[in-house]
């Protein structure tokens, strides 16, 4: 074992160092990939276990630019990093750090199931469809991350001349990054997981490798961001019915520092945040608004918040189980996708029985009341207030905003910063965030319209 982590951790820095040209100079310099070669099974799963680098990075992006926070003038005036700064404001360009940013993150982490998808191909590595299926998983994950950063609400209407992302399939480092568009992109991403599907054990060893219930969870999110609502709930229940299990908040104690602990049985995929000072435990501040949505009887208020000196109030409800922000993949999403995909197809008895089954474990006990509804419009109102209660912080909020507006909530954002009001209208073209300008200069892809 220890020496199966060494391998994993040379072809971890070989990677590193081929998706740092990759970030940089886009891939156009030729590494001697030859130096180490991971020929087994054991050696690529090894790169797949490297939790640190495929689950531990999540994009900040969506997080910062979000109504779901906001951090005050003392703590924005001494945020050193200029890009952070200019995210949180919704600048048009330049909110990208020069190094240690999305961008490089989500590339990385391709590249990573890339280098493990060719591996298998190249060394005709037997009884790998297992590997292969989780590279597949975590790599369309990452894209579907990426587009939720860089591009603009999937509609499909003009999925074909919206732009997507470059789909970079192999480590090959000296092919160009070409933009494709945007329904390139997301049919990529369900080609990926469809393909993984059948390959995944239904459950893995270890919550931490893709597994057939995580490709089909992850199915079901994309389905709901694309607007598909019969497949997303398809997906979402077939995800439920391999495992459904919920927390049961009652069962939590709100004197912990951080209530909710790790691998919980509610973890599909436990990815993590990368940090940023913006989201900082002190720093990041949850608005009044949200925090008043909670009743007392709502075990949320206090398992996920906690005051500050200044009565400020902050988010403790990690799934992280630490002050590491969680932008996990779990059950009590599935529950929500499938509420609102039962709504938005006319089924309100279906919708308010997922929502209610989801509801009852953050209710202290005995005090519950079952949610109604007797239009559809009423049950998406509920089911959207229940989403952004259940799913704060977890990287979910950005990618419901672009969604929502595009189908015409007219949601305004707007945010004061020493003194100055800075807005975000519905539909504004910086929902589809700046690509880095190093990225844009060296490659020649198209910048997101302005």
């Amino acid at each position: 074992m220890d020496k199966i982590k060494n391998k994993a951790g040379v072809f971890t820095v070989m990677i590193l160092a081929m998706t740092m040209w990759s970030c940089a100079d886009f891939l156009n310099e030729k590494s001697d990939s030859k130096l180490v070669t991971p020929e087994t099974l054991q050696d690529n799963q090894a790169l797949l276990d490297k939790i640190s680098n495929l689950l531990g990075s999540t994009s900040i992006s969506g997080v910062i630019s979000s109504d779901e926070l906001y951090i005050n003038d003392s703590d924005y005036n001494s945020i050193s990093y200029d890009a952070d700064k200019r995210l949180y404001t919704w600048q048009p360009d330049y909110v990208a750090r020069a190094t240690g940013n999305d961008w490089q993150s989500c590339f990385f982490r391709i590249n990573i199931c890339n280098t493990v998808l060719q591996n298998l191909e190249d060394y005709h590595i037997q009884n790998a469809e297992n590997i292969k299926g989780q590279a597949l998983t975590i790599r369309a994950s990452v894209y579907l991350e990426a587009a939720q950063v860089w591009c603009p609400a999937y509609k499909e209407a003009s999925a074909s001349s919206d732009w997507g992302l470059p789909l970079r399939l192999d480590p090959d480092i000296n092919k160009p990054s070409v933009r494709t568009n945007l329904q390139q992109t997301y049919d990529q991403i369900l080609a990926d997981l469809h393909e993984a599907v059948s390959m995944l054990p239904d459950n893995q060893m270890a919550v931490t490798r893709a597994s057939k219930r995580t490709a089909f969870a992850f199915l079901a999110r994309t389905y709901l961001f694309m607007g598909r609502y019969n497949d997303a709930l398809v997906y979402a229940n077939k995800a439920l019915e391999i495992k459904g299990d919920l927390l049961d908040y009652n069962t939590l104690n709100p004197a912990d520092s951080y209530p909710i602990k790790p691998m919980n049985q509610e973890i599909i995929l436990p990815t993590n945040i990368a940090y940023s000072p913006v989201l900082s435990s002190t720093v990041a501040k949850i608005p009044d608004k949200i925090f008043n949505m909670y009743d007392d009887y709502d075990l949320r208020k206090t398992l996920y918040f906690r005051k500050n000196a200044d009565q400020e109030i902050l988010f403790r409800g990690n799934y992280s189980g630490a002050s590491t922000r969680s932008s996990v993949m779990a059950t009590d999403e599935l529950y929500l996708i499938a509420a609102e995909c039962y709504a938005q197809l006319g089924n309100l008895p279906d919708a308010m029985l997922k929502l209610n089954t989801l509801l009852v474990n953050r209710y202290k006990t005995g005090t519950y009341q079952n949610r109604t509804a007797s239009t559809k419009p009423e049950a998406l109102g509920i089911i959207a207030q229940e989403r952004q209660k259940e799913l704060v912080l977890r990287d979910t909020r950005w990618s419901d905003l672009k969604r929502y507006n595009r189908d015409g909530a007219n949601i305004m954002l707007s945010r004061t910063v020493n003194g100055e009001v800075f807005t975000l209208p519905p539909n504004d073209p910086r929902y589809a965030i700046a690509i880095p300008e190093d990225i844009i200069k060296q490659t020649g892809m198209p910048k997101n319209p302005r």
